[in-house]
């Protein structure tokens, strides 16, 4: 009996050893080519080696290899077989032995053999796949901790798709088992389905960093701003901002062991892009993803890259993109629009010469403000630069070509705003300035106030030391005839070129910042201290980073009534309106209760929008590394 027993026991212990085994063997499977025991040929040294998940460049490979010594290379999967092995110690070659792990599940992690073979790797190379099961089987295991440890040690480690995806400070890990697509990545970045992991690898030169690959080729820019903005959620503001690295999958980025980084492609454009996540911090959790500038560098053949700081050499590119509403859009470096008033502009009403001159004149106040815009400016400074000229175009009302009023004055209104700190300034019924939004532009800076008006507003222009000029610098023969008219109840004291006259500029800068400014002499024979809507925030000028932009000209107390100027910027903000559509629907709100006119509004990405109620405006348009257009009759278009 007692031998018997014995017996049943050694076959049990047996048994257990051999479903043991089995679970082992079942955890991952194994390949290896070559003798692991071979001594490695040459030193070691660090380096990564981030690879888009194309076809594997093959300098990039022996720039891998060589980092590693010609030595024995780990390759780590968690699917499909041993092909890598074959491709690198067959195809490639110039390495003693490769050695391939394709992982099945989380037993795997601990099992001894993989663990020792990646001790004495001399270089690892992480494949493609789900890098959820990555996530899932290496997460807080020895695994993770013997890939931190190897690059620790100065070795190389080389990742491709999902294997370099995963290797950043934070990641996406895919953890729905989905691959989630710009589109829907924009549409609720803080949303389930980006599924941000953290703590699992620490690689000091990609510390900071999100990755993503396959980049350009399925259009992976959206998710990449969506990964970064969930990944530094919560991020200390001591801390510096985190960024996006994208690379195509025609690329390889390799990263020396002091940082800097140079691309090998297998295709003329494979590149890097790298997001800078500034601007992608602090946002709101709910809805869509709305950033009105992110700032991408692109990182081509010539470029060097120093990791982990981000900055670039010789960048292939520097671009502005914006994402609004899910969708992403690349707007200009800056851009600017301006309007000289509207009315009813026909090209038989208008002469060639004066039509010349009035194209001049707003080509004159583009470039005005595109110079300080081009050159970093503020927005806010260059709608100043343009309305200044306008001011002292006799052709436009406003400043000097000022209309006259009732008793045969001058009274100028002008209003100014900052969209980045919604300051403004404002004034109405002012006689001796020259430039009236100069004066706006000192009210919101040297006072208090918004708005100042009549004799008060003329003595603080004095004290400022603006420039002061007699009230007859204003006058010109063609205002006062219209005036004598206006007396006798004449149709000749309507200009019906310039039924509203007033000038405005609105810019975006290459900080992203929105600005609006207004001028105005008002409406010829007004009366009592007349104030129309441009002097008025949120009527006839206001601005709002984030939202838009807006100087309107018409008959400015239904501009007043509907509160156009903010309501254009809620249509944008609350109902999700595009520019266009918000300065459509607020010109017809106020055509609507009996008003007329027109406006010009810019939102964040930098297109400008001009709506019409069935006149003509004179209006133009300037971006940078474009020339100025400008446009006059109704149903004149200018180029997008």
């Amino acid at each position: 009996m007692r031998g018997r027993l014995k017996a049943l026991i050694a076959l049990a212990a047996l048994a257990t050893t051999m479903v043991t085994a089995q679970a082992k063997e079942a955890a991952y499977r194994h390949y290896r080519l070559g003798k692991l025991t071979t001594p490695t040929p040459d030193p070691v040294s660090g380096g990564l080696l981030l690879m888009g998940g194309g076809d594997r460049n093959h300098d990039a490979m022996q720039w891998f290899f060589a980092k590693a010594g010609h030595g024995h290379i780990v390759i780590l999967r968690a699917s499909q077989e041993g092909q890598i092995g074959e491709e690198f110690f067959r195809e490639l070659g110039g390495i003693q032995s490769a050695e391939t792990f394709v992982f099945t599940n989380r037993a795997a992690a601990t099992d001894r053999k993989i663990l020792a073979s990646l001790k004495r790797a001399d270089g690892i190379f992480i494949a493609g796949g789900d890098q959820a099961r990555y996530v899932r089987f290496w997460k807080g295991t020895p695994v993770a901790t013997l890939l931190d440890a190897h690059v620790a040690a100065g070795k190389p480690i080389a990742g491709t798709s999902a294997g370099l995806a995963m290797l950043g400070e934070k990641l996406y890990g895919a953890m729905d088992d989905g691959s989630i697509t710009s589109p829907e990545a924009l549409a609720a970045p803080f949303g389930p389905a980006n599924t941000i992991e953290g703590d699992f690898l620490h690689l000091a030169l990609l510390r900071g960093i999100v990755t993503d690959t396959h980049f350009k080729e399925r259009d992976r820019l959206g998710r990449l701003f969506a990964f970064v903005a969930k990944a530094q959620a919560g991020r200390p503001a001591d801390q510096p901002a985190m960024l996006g690295l994208g690379v195509d999958e025609s690329a390889a980025l390799a990263v020396e062991p002091d940082g800097s980084s140079r691309i090998y492609a297998t295709d003329a454009e494979g590149s890097a892009w790298l997001v800078d996540g500034s601007s992608l911090r602090g946002l709101d959790p709910r809805g869509p993803l709305n950033v009105a500038r992110i700032k991408v560098t692109g990182i081509g053949p010539n470029s060097v890259l120093h990791l982990p700081q981000g900055t670039v050499d010789r960048p292939l590119f520097e671009r502005i993109y914006s994402a609004q509403g899910g969708k992403v859009a690349q707007p200009p470096r800056w851009s600017l629009a301006i309007h000289g008033g509207a009315g009813v502009i026909e090209r038989s009403s208008v002469t060639p010469e004066k039509e010349k001159a009035y194209r001049a004149g707003l080509d004159a106040a583009l470039r005005a403000g595109g110079a300080v815009l081009d050159k970093g400016g503020a927005s806010l400074d260059a709608v100043e630069a343009a309305v200044r000229v306008l001011e002292d175009n006799p052709l436009f009302n406003a400043g000097r070509g000022a209309v006259f009023t009732a008793e045969g004055r001058h009274e100028l209104d002008a209003a100014i705003m900052d969209g980045a700190t919604l300051r403004a300034g404002a004034v109405a019924g002012v006689t001796r300035t020259r430039h009236p939004v100069d004066l706006a532009r000192a009210v919101m800076d040297q006072s208090r106030h918004v708005m100042l008006a009549g004799p008060g507003a003329d003595r603080f222009s004095a004290e400022q030391g603006l420039e002061q000029v007699d009230p007859a610098y204003f006058r010109t023969e063609e205002r006062w005839q219209q005036l004598l008219a206006w007396h006798k109840k004449q149709a000749a004291a309507v200009d019906r070129t310039h039924l509203f006259g007033t000038v405005g500029a609105v810019a975006l800068d290459q900080q992203g910042n929105l600005a609006a400014a207004t001028s105005t002499g008002g409406m010829t024979g007004k009366r009592w201290g007349r104030v129309g809507d441009s002097p008025i925030i949120g009527a006839g000028t206001y601005a709002k980073n984030g939202q838009c932009a807006v100087s309107a000209t018409g008959s400015g107390e239904y501009f007043i009534r509907e509160s156009a100027a903010r309501q254009l910027c809620d249509r944008v903000a609350w109902h999700g309106q595009t520019i266009a559509d918000a300065a459509q629907s607020t010109i017809g709100a106020v055509g609507a209760i009996g008003g007329d006119g027109g406006l010009i509004a810019m939102g964040v990405d930098g297109a400008p929008a001009f709506a019409i109620n069935d006149l003509g405006m004179y209006r133009g348009r300037m971006s940078a590394g474009t020339e100025p257009q400008t446009a006059m009759f109704a149903d004149e278009a200018m180029a997008p």
